[in-house]
């Protein structure tokens, strides 16, 4: 039996409002159901969509990877630079097929838009084995014009052709036409894979889905949470049951769909309203190094805590995890991380902690009144939170006009007794890179407040200084 392929663009669709952390997560848990193509937005911010693209790719293990390309050749090199490390790649050119939309979206007649096909098809393929042309709009575009794209893109090197029905205008019965007709006039699609995308508008999506399949479409974009298009639990479970009277298989984890996609649903239901945003467990807590670890193994280990660092900072962090390797025999990444936050990335402050009051209790919604300094000008903020903490950090937010993504939050003590020093290091993410901020304090939220601050001012010292 053949394959039919799900390719999911569940981040291409809903991934906006995703953290970071999420969208590495909801990667994985694609990964781990099976689908067999996992879609990413493109690179709109070079540095920090490079960045995500990147860290997607190294997170998956079995799927195809694909991102889109600017309909440019800088834009391919662009979208493979960043891809080019993922185990298994595809670099997808993504043209409008309809008069309006190639003259409204990227104002090209048609000859144009077929000369551009051809060329950035090609230059795909020089740099990628796995190759996609997706054919937007195609229901409503000009059948002549629709039949020399797609035989441009497969003469090109395109390996998968996808039609999509964006406008989601066609009845199932009208699809299985539209379909067969494509193969009368494009005799070279039977050379490759052809996908289908179908727009919900009139509830049809997984219907017309079904068609495509049973006309001989062996890729279909699903999405694993609602979207204006085919649901992927849907589209699973009616390939999963009817299959094989079809000819066809799915390789989905269908028995591990339900919990899978209600992980998926969370991740996009969780509330974004604290600085804890995409907030999640450290993978990186289980690193270990010891003193017979070389320079280049401890700097490998900081480059996978997501640090990137210049020569001088490597230099500092170097000899401090040399100071303490002659200590420890062992220190674990919450240490290497203290130890990034404490001697790397060091900067004047263009923000101080002048005063700040915390109202808590068990009858009571925690408080947070903090007053802070940038250049000698005094902001006050003032914010209710889940707990101490989060209200502190809300009115920082407040305070500075900064909301930036919390990727780690570590609270550990330093000394014992009654007057035992609490460390803090937070890890802040703004435009694709890490800022560490750590503090030290016998009071445990003055010690992530100052934490929090020591890691926008390296963020603010960046920015004024490129």
């Amino acid at each position: 039996m053949e394959e039919v392929r799900i390719s999911d663009v569940t981040m291409k669709c809903r991934g906006g409002g995703l953290s970071f952390r999420e969208k590495i997560e909801l990667s994985k848990q694609l990964d781990r159901l099976g689908v067999s193509v996992i879609e990413l937005e493109g690179i709109e911010n070079a540095k920090v969509d490079a960045l995500r693209i990147k860290s997607v790719a190294s997170a998956v293990k079995q799927s195809v990877v694909a991102v889109p390309a600017a309909l440019t050749r800088e834009g391919v090199d662009a979208a493979w630079n960043a891809l080019r490390d993922a185990k298994r790649p595809r670099l997808q050119i993504v043209t409008p097929t309809s008069t309006v939309q190639m003259e409204y979206l990227c104002h090209k007649k048609p000859d144009a838009m077929l000369a551009l096909i051809r060329e950035l098809t090609a230059y795909c393929r020089e740099k990628c084995a796995d190759v996609e042309f997706v054919a937007d709009d195609a229901t409503r575009a000009d059948p002549a014009y629709l039949v020399a794209a797609l035989n441009a893109a497969v003469d090109a090197g395109a390996t998968t052709v996808t039609v999509c029905d964006t406008a989601g205008a066609m009845l199932p019965r009208e699809f299985a036409a539209f379909f067969e007709k494509l193969y009368e006039t494009v005799p070279a699609l039977r050379e490759v894979s052809v996908g289908v995308a179908c727009s919900d508008a009139l509830a049809m999506a997984d219907a017309c889905a079904v068609t495509a399949v049973l006309r001989g479409a062996r890729e279909i974009k699903a999405s694993a949470y609602p979207a204006d298009g085919v649901h992927l639990p849907n589209i699973a479970r009616v390939l999963a049951a009817k299959g094989e009277g079809f000819g066809v298989r799915v390789a989905v984890r269908t028995t591990e769909m339900r919990r899978g996609v209600g992980q998926i649903a969370r991740l996009f239901e969780a509330s974004r309203n604290t600085p804890y945003d995409g907030f999640g467990s450290d993978e990186n807590a289980a690193l270990v190094l010891s003193a017979h670890d070389d320079r280049a193994a401890v700097l490998q280990a900081v480059a996978k805590l997501g640090y990137d660092l210049g020569a001088e900072d490597e230099d500092a962090v170097w000899e401090a995890f040399c100071r303490i390797a002659r200590r420890k025999d062992e220190i674990g990444g919450r240490e290497l991380e203290a130890i990034v936050a404490s001697v790397a990335m060091q900067v004047p402050a263009t923000y101080e902690v002048v005063s700040y009051v915390i109202n808590t209790g068990s009858g009571i919604t925690a408080m947070a009144h903090l007053k802070v300094r940038r250049n000698g000008k005094e902001s006050e903020g003032v914010a209710l939170g889940d707990g101490p903490i989060d209200a502190a950090f809300l009115a920082l937010e407040q305070v500075t006009g900064r909301h930036c993504e919390m990727d780690d939050f570590q609270i550990r003590t330093v000394t014992e007794g009654h007057e035992a020093m609490g460390e803090t290091v937070v890890r802040l993410r703004a435009n694709g890179k890490l800022y560490p901020g750590r503090g030290i304090s016998t009071d445990i939220v003055g010690a992530s407040i100052h934490a929090y601050v020591n890691a926008l001012n390296k963020i603010a010292y960046e920015e004024e200084t490129t």
